[in-house]
């Protein structure tokens, strides 16, 4: 692994399967998820309760639409841990929502509002712009989505029929409020993910799994088996890992384990009671944080986000879905 300092970009190539799964599905564009990546924070940090905040919420929204997915909005005002009003969104949008066979994919998309983990003390007080920690992990889902979209096709005859790249219902998840946090107040941490386990946004919601995605576009990254994933969704954790094998990204996803973290699919797992994992980096080494050396600093900008690391991320989500949904499937 090169020092998590280094400002010289990982150019690791995808590997050769050793598994006995193929590759499936279309080709994962890094330069879209860049581009995803780069219209969120073109906005400025999405802290809460900012016209930033508002505005990207209603990009997020329309561009989600624009792939044909059916997207609802969950509002609600949450109370931070120092007593502040939060107006939170979780924007859910559903790719085929007439199935009940579902999967979950999740990210969240607000900003931290202080730059806390900062080196310059005098940044503290500065909000965080979000790339990485936010922005990177919405932007792999809109490609994703924009994938499912461009291979959904409606023949028009008589009884018009329309096929479906993907033979399951796939829900992309944006939680709101989730770096409100503060170490002393560990309830503080995903609130809007805390907001939707309580309150799904459909009664009675299920799904086979989710799969959370947080700071899955750094420098450098590798995405060691979280200590709560394997806890409470190992099976998914598997499925996951063999599917980074399979797409040629095992460098990315090493058979290794890393710390168990806070974060939003801990109230998914344990009051939504679906298993969940989270695909987070870990940086053993780095002595700015084990999140790497931008978390939570200024330094988490457009600058430290790398293509490489999207573009592994992303294939194994499509090799995921395609492998075992894709309709040209047995």
């Amino acid at each position: 692994m090169v020092a998590c300092g280094s400002s010289q970009k990982n150019t690791t190539q995808a590997t050769t399967p050793t598994n006995h799964e193929q590759p499936a599905g279309p080709a994962f564009s890094a330069d879209s998820a860049f581009a995803f990546c780069q219209a969120q924070c073109d906005f400025g940090p999405r802290t809460m309760n900012s016209n930033a905040h508002e505005r990207c919420a209603q990009w997020i929204v329309s561009q989600f639409e624009r792939y044909g997915m059916t997207v609802t909005e969950q509002r609600a005002t949450l109370k931070g841990f120092d007593g502040s009003s939060l107006l939170s969104n979780n924007i859910i949008a559903s790719y085929r929502p007439d199935l009940s066979d579902r999967i979950m994919l999740c990210a969240h998309w607000d900003s931290r509002p202080w730059a806390d983990n900062d080196p310059n003390p005098d940044n503290h007080r500065r909000p965080v712009m979000a790339a990485n920690d936010g922005a990177s992990g919405v932007a792999v889902m809109l490609e994703v989505a924009r994938l499912l979209a461009e291979g959904t096709e409606t023949i028009t005859t008589a009884t018009p029929t329309t096929t479906y790249p993907v033979n399951i219902g796939v829900d992309f998840i944006c939680f709101d409020a989730e770096d409100w946090g503060d170490d002393g107040h560990p309830d503080s941490w995903a609130l809007g993910a805390q907001h939707w386990a309580a309150n799904p946004h459909k009664p009675g919601y299920k799904a086979r799994y989710g799969i959370l995605l947080d700071m899955v576009g750094g420098q450098h990254a590798r995405f060691c088996r979280e200590g709560y994933s394997l806890y409470y969704a190992p099976h998914v954790v598997d499925r996951v890992w063999r599917a980074a094998e399979a797409a040629g990204y095992s460098s990315y996803f090493p058979k290794e384990d890393g710390g168990a973290i806070t974060d939003d699919h801990g109230p998914v797992n344990e009051v939504a009671k679906i298993p969940c994992i989270d695909i987070i980096p870990y940086y053993p080494e780095c002595e700015e944080s084990s999140f790497g050396p931008t978390w939570h600093t200024v330094s988490d900008d457009m600058q430290h986000i790398d293509r490489n690391t999207l573009k592994a991320v992303g294939q194994t989500l499509v090799q995921l879905l395609f492998a075992d949904f894709g309709q040209t499937q047995p």
